[in-house]
């Protein structure tokens, strides 16, 4: 368990934290606009800023204590930035073996070097020189060269902002198959909504310097108005389990009911995320047989929230207790004579959703 209750103040921005709590588990998200201390509050748990100030306990070791603080080295912490600031000079090999060689004799080796390089697909390229690795290849790189320190905490700052977006969807899936193999508790910096649907267990709202609530996610996608909502309106992620490859679609199990999307998703994993927005949840009274639409989930009204424009938002909860939303307008609303309790089916197309 890290607690804290941090200050540190650069230029004419001040952080406060408020006292805070967090398990040192899973991968925990600082979210906000820019500019609302979420780089700051990393530097500041992870000791970068001498100037630092407050409390800071992780377990039964003490980080921060006033204006005395452990040293980041003393930490045992590790990094990957937006740039993934390695050696040009060295090889990827070189690299990936500069941290090693600077642990502790006391330190465990816990993490394979043939099995860090194999998951990140590093193998290929160990003996070549960094300025021919493409930016997907260099974070690789970072990431693998972060985890083989096996660090108590990895700290992640937009690692992914300055890719495109196959490098993005492509080191997404490492990160929560690395994530899954090792269980190495992770700070990681975002302005995405989607990395955060995809990878967070629990995020840090900020603004303005303070930390404003720290929610889980499924605590932060199950209110109308909050923060991850974008352009592209509610969304829901529900937790699912792949199962095997069939009839050219994924069926992925939720609970009792059976979700086809049209992605392959990694069936190797335990679970997945599948996000579906909430416009593409259609709604019907009885489960309609003749339709292309083959996602037909039976679900029960929980609340019909107002949206203004004539739109409401159908909070829908499925068999297991998982929570969906749908967006509809009023006119269909009062046409279908919804209201809380109704059973109803929740119809997604499989092209729809993504994990």
């Amino acid at each position: 368990m890290m607690r804290g209750n941090l200050q540190l103040s650069l230029g004419n921005f001040t952080l406060d934290s408020g006292y805070f709590e967090l398990p040192l588990s899973g991968i925990t998200v600082l979210f906000g606009r820019s500019g609302s201390g979420k780089t700051t509050l990393l530097r500041a748990i992870s000791g970068l800023d001498i100037n630092t100030r407050g409390q800071l306990k992780v377990n039964d070791e003490i980080w921060q204590q006033g204006r005395h603080h452990l040293p980041p080295q003393a930490r045992h912490i590790g990094f990957v930035f937006q740039e993934a600031a390695l050696f040009p000079h060295l090889t990827v090999r070189q690299n990936l073996l500069y941290g090693l060689k600077r642990l502790p004799k006391t330190c465990p080796v816990v993490i394979d070097f043939t099995d860090i390089v194999q998951r990140t697909n590093l193998g290929a390229h160990l003996d070549r020189n960094i300025h021919f690795l493409s930016g997907g290849e260099r974070q690789r790189v970072a990431i693998a060269r972060a985890l083989l320190m096996h660090p108590k905490l990895l700290c992640m700052d937009e690692p992914l902002s300055a890719l495109d977006w196959r490098a993005k969807h492509e080191l997404l899936t490492l990160l929560e198959e690395l994530i899954a193999a090792y269980h190495i508790p992770t700070l990681y910096i975002t302005h995405s909504p989607k990395e955060v649907e995809r990878l967070a267990d629990r995020i840090i709202f900020m603004r303005d310097g303070h930390i404003e609530t720290i929610e889980t996610l499924p605590q932060a996608l199950t209110r109308p108005d909050s923060p991850l909502f974008d352009e592209q309106g509610a969304v829901s992620v529900l937790f699912g389990h792949p199962q095997p490859f069939d009839l050219g679609l994924q069926p992925v199990r939720i609970g009792e009911d059976t979700l086809w999307l049209s992605d392959i998703l990694l069936t190797h994993l335990p679970s997945v995320r599948i996000r579906i927005l909430a416009r593409d949840v259609s709604l019907a009274r009885s489960d309609p047989r003749d339709l292309s639409i083959i996602n037909h989930l039976k679900t029960t009204i929980l609340e019909l929230i107002p949206q203004g424009d004539y739109r409401l938002l159908v909070r829908l909860q499925l068999k297991d207790g998982q929570h969906l939303f749908s967006e509809i307008t009023r006119q269909s609303a009062e046409r279908l004579n919804l209201h809380p309790t109704q059973p109803i089916y929740a119809l997604i197309k499989s092209v729809a959703v993504t994990a």
